[in-house]
């Protein structure tokens, strides 16, 4: 009888908690500099239960919420050992349910990794479109989004081991480092190829691949010295996320209730985030409302979901191998929960790196938001965000080599955003890009190579990280106006049975190759150019639309002339005696010709030069 009722009360228990369906992280590390984890427990009803781990591992804290199916434990990790640890969940003393978690060993000197910085080329590519190396899962069974190449704004089946496969291309053709959007879940059901709305977050998509692939992904790049960089998303989840379909209480969410089903949408008018006249109401709009309706926005004042993310970001650093992180729509976040997270991120990783997108249209304005900056000081504000983007200079490339010289036109554009470079307390860890994923593809804007060429040059040779957009180096193209998908084309070749393979020099047509060929050229000669990564910049207002600066350091310099004139210039050179210091000669590394200077050089129409300067 004795046993019966036992028997009945343990049947009764699993009846009303049933197993526990998720703990996030899903494991960890040993020897972390931050020694606190919080452990995410998700199961029916688990809030009746105690954890207690049979080892002797402190519990700091249990925390509850509104939901009872969540409980969030915290531990002191220190001095744990590497191995698998047994939870229990008690109900008085019966242990009603049992499950271990695993502590790894930390790799070796993972603390110290080396974040991508000015010596590195990065290649920014949405996987979906990249090249697809395992049709087998273009569509699976857990996800609703289905393969359909023919659907510009569908999933194409582009993966991970598409990116593998062509790595060897990657790093022939000069790049150092791979930025490749979202990889996460993304179980909307319509456009969740862009990857930005996520439904799990320790769970590659599988459409993609499996976590193991993405840190294959990584090992392989690594073993050529190369990078790879993750596109985090911090300011918003995705609406098929799986905590938010039984969130754990309200105020995960920046939920409005004027809104239908808590949606209002950003303001995105990000001015009001430091502008001292803005009104609250107008700051809240703008930080708190959501992107879309199937992008809820996430409440980083809420000291739960701020360590959730802040612990995901260091899962995928450790696990994966990263070299560092893009955060997309960095100043959307609550500004104050972003630095944290971003404090957090780099305190574990000293010498990592972080790029926000900071998309403004004034430098003080994105310079606020580097890391140290002495006009984010004037509000007593530090983001602690290594990396920016230089959107400013992507205005100015977008406008300046179609139009001829004038007072604020042409390269008097590229100069005079240059000019504001004193605003940024770490001028060479900038981002510095034509295009990307989200705007007018360069080749649409400018069809004629001469341009690409001069602007390549000009982002390959300026201060900061270049970064380039997949298929550009071919002469890609696409068209804004049309919607993503255009901007957003499929790599010729990365599909068996493509009528051309563009990855390969017999693939690609002639004026392909003219681009690929000047691409490679430039991006492996500036891999070794300390003078490009770290010299000082000296620049001369142009004239004739020709703008000339050089790159110094110690001895070392180089001149770079931009000939933005459809004529041919003859430069005069005694101008510019203070950035020739008496150096009688050079190599133009473009053309592989010497060059020996006299009382003027002449410049061709509409073309760029790299002078390594070598003799006085």
């Amino acid at each position: 009888m004795k046993k019966a009722i036992t028997l009945g009360l343990f049947l009764g228990y699993s009846l009303l908690y049933s197993q526990i369906q998720k703990i996030e992280p899903t494991f960890w590390w040993t020897g972390m500099k931050n020694p606190e984890l919080q452990l995410l427990v998700y199961g029916k009803n688990i809030q009746d239960l105690e954890p207690e781990f049979t080892t002797a591992v402190p519990i700091k804290e249990v925390k509850k919420v509104d939901n009872p199916n969540y409980l969030f434990i915290t531990i002191n990790t220190e001095n744990l050992s590497p191995g698998k640890l047994k939870l229990n969940f008690k109900k008085g003393k019966k242990t009603v349910y049992s499950t271990h978690y695993e502590f790894k060993q930390r790799a070796t000197h993972s603390a110290q990794r080396q974040g991508f910085n000015s010596s590195d080329v990065m290649y920014l590519i949405m996987p979906d479109r990249f090249a697809n190396g395992n049709s087998k899962n273009d569509s699976t069974s857990n996800t609703v989004d289905k393969a359909n190449r023919k659907d510009p704004d569908g999933r194409h089946g582009g993966d991970i081991a598409g990116i593998i496969q062509h790595l060897d291309y990657l790093q022939n053709l000069g790049v150092t480092t791979i930025w490749s959007t979202p990889l996460l879940e993304d179980n909307e059901p319509r456009t969740s190829y862009h990857g930005y709305a996520q439904s799990n977050y320790y769970q590659i998509d599988p459409r993609y691949g499996t976590n193991e692939d993405y840190k294959n992904l990584a090992d392989e790049l690594h073993q050529r010295k190369m990078k790879l960089v993750m596109d985090y998303v911090t300011n918003h989840w995705g609406s098929e996320s799986w905590i938010l379909k039984d969130i754990p209480s309200k105020d995960w969410l920046n939920y409005w209730d004027n809104g239908k089903n808590g949606f209002k949408r950003s303001s995105y008018r990000l001015t009001t985030q430091f502008d001292p006249n803005a009104s609250k109401s107008d700051a809240d709009w703008c930080m708190d409302g959501w992107f879309d309706t199937s992008m809820p926005d996430m409440n980083q004042k809420n000291p739960l979901v701020l360590n959730y993310l802040t612990q995901n970001a260091i899962w995928w650093i450790e696990y994966a191998g990263l070299d560092g992180l893009r955060v997309d729509t960095y100043p959307y976040n609550d500004k104050n929960g972003i630095a944290q997270w971003t404090k957090n991120i780099m305190t574990e990783y000293p010498n990592f790196n972080i790029v926000g997108e900071i998309w403004m249209h004034d430098q003080a304005q994105i310079a606020y938001w580097q890391k140290d900056s002495k006009i984010g000081a004037i509000e007593n504000y530090n983001s602690h965000l290594p990396s920016v983007m230089d959107f400013t200079l992507h205005n100015a490339i977008n406008q300046a080599f179609k139009e001829g010289e004038g007072w604020d036109s042409g390269m008097q554009k590229v100069y005079d955003n240059f000019t504001n470079d004193f605003l940024y307390p770490d001028i060479n860890n900038i981002l510095v890009f034509m295009e990307n994923h989200d705007t007018a593809r360069f080749n649409h804007l400018y069809p004629d190579i001469k341009d690409y060429r001069l602007a390549l040059t000009l982002i390959s040779t300026v201060r900061g990280i270049p970064q380039l957009y997949y298929g550009t180096e071919i002469g890609m193209t696409g068209d804004k106006s049309k919607g993503d998908g255009d901007i957003r084309k499929d790599f010729p070749g990365g599909w068996k049975g493509d009528p051309q393979n563009a990855f390969t020099s017999e693939g690609r047509t002639k004026l392909q190759n003219e681009y690929h060929q000047f691409t490679s050229k430039l991006l492996n000669w500036r891999k070794n150019q300390d003078v490009v990564h770290k010299g000082r910049t000296l620049h001369y207002i142009p004239e004739n639309n020709v703008y000339v600066y050089f790159r110094i350091l110690d001895n070392k310099r180089i001149m770079v002339i931009l000939n933005n004139n459809p004529e041919t210039v003859n430069l005069k050179l005694d101008r510019f005696q203070e950035g020739l210091q008496g150096f009688s000669s050079g190599k133009e590394v473009l053309s592989d010709t010497s060059i020996h200077f006299g009382k003027e050089l002449t410049i061709p129409g509409k073309t760029p030069m790299i002078i390594e300067l070598l003799e006085k």
